[in-house]
């Protein structure tokens, strides 16, 4: 392909990746995917051009672009090497004209760029969401250590006890350590978040929304296989998939729970008043997961961010009747607001007087409210906000 198809390749899967945006569709690592898987004829080097141009065009917007086009153009306005690609050729885009509209620049919405402001994220902490994140590695204890563990290339060791940094695209998942188990993609501040569970050998613990089971796998190696380990979520798809990682990692103590919205007190009956703790990884905004996610910033709307605060709150709720006296409920949220974060777990303490909150301080982070907070310009890691309660 010429540069100016590339180019032109792109402005179509931004459109695709817009239209999506507004209608809460696939993401854009799936759009690319299924094109890549019926475009053939584009090689290598052409599928990571068109891939760098899409996201670096994402990452230069704002507000949703009112076209591929449009973000296009507004990439161009940083990049000197593009206006000149836009010549009318065949399969490049057409020729510039005068007037033509160019997205709107900054790091999302206005108002979510305003809310962000009032949590604290603003400047150069706010322009840090939208960086490219690093490969993070969780080194499986199951089956390996960190000092001993042979990798096909340099990592560097972070924060995490557990933890190694790769460069971005890294093919981690052809390596034969990834398919043995001994290693997982998993991003430090996630494995700090499984940190402050403090999760011990004998305990039972319950993953409240366990998704495909990242963080249930880093507690099963924290458990060292001894105790019982609940996963449960809603979601049958995300739910299936820790089936075979568990099996791959060695973790033999994880148990599944699939779960009925609004029901989840029957399913989970048999332990009410009897976990020593519970994680609640609640569904959130993801605004400290832009750096993997930039298109986020596009799907989200006010009434979106209330559901999800209405979810948070009704989770940490179930998580409190869940636990055992002093028991612990641990709260973690990949969201920069502090709705989501230091103000939702304030108010679940004022809901409940027989709860009070932990200490929480982790190798990264800084402390935000009663709880915790990681950000990409401060720690190098995804936004997390993390708090521990225990209860009376």
């Amino acid at each position: 392909m010429t540069p100016a198809a590339r180019v032109q390749t792109a402005i179509e899967l931004l459109d695709a990746i817009i239209t999506a945006a507004q209608a809460k569709g696939a993401p854009a690592d799936r759009i690319l995917a299924d094109w890549f898987r019926s475009h053939r004829f584009a090689g290598s080097k052409d599928r990571r051009a068109i891939r760098e141009l899409v996201f670096a065009a994402i990452r230069a917007c704002g507000p949703l672009p009112a076209s591929g086009r449009a973000a296009m153009l507004r990439l161009a306005q940083s990049d000197p090497l593009l206006p000149p690609l836009f010549d009318g050729s065949q399969y490049g885009p057409a020729a510039l004209g005068g007037g033509e509209a160019v997205a709107e620049g900054g790091i999302a919405p206005q108002w979510l760029e305003d809310l962000l402001a009032t949590s604290d994220i603003a400047g150069l902490e706010a322009e840090a969401l939208l960086e490219r994140a690093p490969l993070d590695l969780r080194v499986n204890t199951l089956k390996a250590r960190r000092a001993a563990l042979e990798l096909p290339v340099a990592a560097v060791p972070t924060d995490a006890p557990h933890g190694s940094r790769l460069e971005p695209g890294t093919p981690v998942e052809q390596w034969q350590q990834f398919k043995d188990g001994l290693i997982e993609v998993q991003d430090t501040g996630s494995q700090i978040a499984c940190l402050a569970v403090g999760a011990q050998p004998g305990e039972t613990i319950i993953d409240l929304c366990a998704g495909g089971g990242g963080k249930t796998l880093a507690l099963a190696a924290a458990m060292d296989n001894l105790g019982r380990l609940i996963a449960s979520d809603t979601d049958r798809n995300r739910l299936s998939r820790l089936a075979p990682r568990a099996e791959r990692a060695g973790a033999t103590i994880v148990e599944t729970c699939l779960l009925d919205p609004t029901r989840e007190h029957e399913a989970l009956a048999e332990y009410l008043g009897q976990a020593d703790a519970v994680l609640v990884d609640a569904p959130c905004s993801g605004t400290g997961t832009w750096r993997r996610n930039p298109e986020a910033r596009w799907r989200l709307d006010r009434g979106e961010l209330d559901r999800l605060v209405g979810i948070q709150s009704y989770l940490l709720d179930l998580a409190r009747d869940l636990v055992r006296p002093d028991g612990r409920v641990i709260y973690v949220t990949c969201s920069l607001l502090d709705e989501e974060g230091a103000g939702q777990f304030d108010a679940f303490l004022a809901r409940h007087a027989d709860c009070r909150a932990l200490d929480t301080h982790l190798p990264l982070g800084q402390a935000r409210g009663q709880g915790w907070r990681l950000t990409p310009r401060h720690d190098g890691t995804d936004g997390f906000f993390i708090a521990c309660a225990e209860r009376a």
